[in-house]
């Protein structure tokens, strides 16, 4: 190549999408293939969304708005912040990379479990940053080791809850203790993408006292409970001079207008949401116990998600169930070479898999 690239573009790892159900279906000439590789909602989406996308088709010659008001007002009132608090963007994964451009300055550091989301790493590294590895403790976030990892270089903590691919939870006592520790000037960015799936009280919601601490940025996204993961919209709540600073630096048209009215007619409808989080409850307690029962460790989990055992290698599992038709996810990327992610499907859906793997796995 002729021209000169960044270094610290050089250094990226490309983030390896879920293959999606049609590619999978042409790749191993199956039909029906069941996907719980991706964390997404089986559910779909509320019928409301429907009705919402169509009926603004007819304006789509015209440009979205460059911040959604009915969006932004609706989540004010849910979350009793301002408007002026909140940032939409295209996928939480936008917010992640306004945040990184926003507040790190060349060779400045931002803090992450290890393994995490790889668009932390990404962006922090596009952003000219480095990103600095903590190691988990027992398949949990490691607290106090993000805080020992924090120097006058820090400007960016990234904390998952909960956490993805494990499962596992921060509560209300571990972070306040963590945060405490915390210098005033760096950033507490808690991404909250599977926050609606949370069963226990003592879990940490960064939203139940809205903020409290000018340092916490809460990020959340309508692609898992809500079930529009297609349409790439999600959201950041923060204090307003956060806010300010990546309203001044996003794309002026970051999310389309077929995304902002589904994710308002998504936000609506309340009955829908609860409903495709029973039915996901349902889903991971029926998959906890046959997997259990077929001799398989299942890992608690407070996300739509399992992480389960095979005491195999894991990518030999997942090549056998994709020639059956089942889409699921080997963790040994991660780290976890014997450690699958499943999420819940339907009833269906989950019985498949079920049979899929007992069978993949010689049980």
């Amino acid at each position: 190549m002729l021209f000169s690239v960044s270094e610290s573009v050089k250094a990226i790892k490309p983030y390896e999408a879920g293959k999606p159900l049609s590619e999978v279906e042409r790749e191993y000439g199956i039909a029906d293939a069941v996907k719980l590789a991706s964390n997404e909602n089986p559910f779909g989406c509320s019928p409301n969304v429907t009705q919402a996308v169509v009926s603004k088709l007819s304006g789509m010659n015209r440009y979205p708005e460059p911040i959604p008001f009915t969006l932004c007002q609706k989540l004010a009132e849910k979350y009793h912040v301002g408007m002026e608090n909140l940032v939409i963007g295209n996928g939480s994964d936008d917010i992640i990379a306004l945040l990184a451009h926003g507040f790190l300055d060349p060779g400045q550091e931002a803090v992450m479990p290890l393994p995490s989301f790889l668009m932390y790493e990404i962006s922090v590294k596009t952003a000219k940053g480095v990103p600095v590895m903590v190691p988990l403790k027992d398949f949990s976030t490691n607290l106090d080791g993000l805080v020992k990892a924090v120097t006058p270089e820090t400007k960016l903590v990234f904390v998952t809850n909960p956490f993805n691919p494990t499962g596992a939870a921060i509560t209300r006592d571990e972070f306040i203790r963590f945060a405490d520790q915390l210098p005033d000037n760096v950033l507490i960015i808690v991404d909250e993408a599977y926050i609606e799936f949370v069963r226990s009280d003592s879990v940490y919601n960064s939203l139940a006292v809205p903020l409290a601490d000018p340092r916490i940025v809460t990020i959340r996204t309508f692609s898992k409970a809500y079930g529009l993961a297609g349409f790439r919209i999600g959201y950041g709540v923060m204090d307003k001079a956060v806010a300010e600073i990546l309203n001044r630096i996003r794309q002026p048209f970051n999310v389309n207008s077929l995304a902002q009215v589904a994710a308002q007619a998504a936000l609506e409808d309340t009955d829908f949401l609860s409903k495709a989080i029973s039915g996901t409850h349902k889903g991971l307690d029926f998959l906890t116990q046959k997997f259990s029962e077929a001799g398989f460790e299942v890992m608690p989990t407070q996300a739509n998600f399992l992480m389960v055992d095979v005491k195999t290698d894991s990518r030999e599992i997942c090549e056998k169930l994709l020639r059956k038709g089942v889409v699921v996810r080997s963790l040994a990327s991660y780290g976890y070479d014997t450690f699958l992610r499943i999420n819940a499907g339907t009833d269906r859906e989950n019985q498949i898999c079920v049979d899929a793997l007992i069978s993949a796995a010689g049980k």
